[in-house]
């Protein structure tokens, strides 16, 4: 017997596959701030949880090893 799987190729699939590894990076950004004491802000809560760039969730948890403040992660650096 045959299985279809096409579905886990679809753009449907990916899209979502896509969406939990951004909501996934946006809970370690709030991890990391929460176990390192930094207090974060509801609006900044919020700009986190609601961001679906996976690149920058990527800077952002960079980012918030280093940070002395939560609004400093939507800081560009300075070259």
């Amino acid at each position: 017997m045959s299985v279809d799987l096409s579905f886990f190729r679809s753009q449907t699939s990916q899209r979502l596959r896509a969406m939990g590894r951004a909501e996934g990076r946006a809970e370690d950004i709030l991890l990391i701030l929460e176990s390192r004491g930094i207090e974060v802000p509801e609006t900044t809560r919020e700009q986190i949880m609601t961001c679906t760039d996976l690149d920058t969730l990527r800077t952002w948890v960079t980012r918030a090893v280093h940070v002395e403040a939560a609004e400093e992660l939507f800081v560009a650096d300075e070259a």
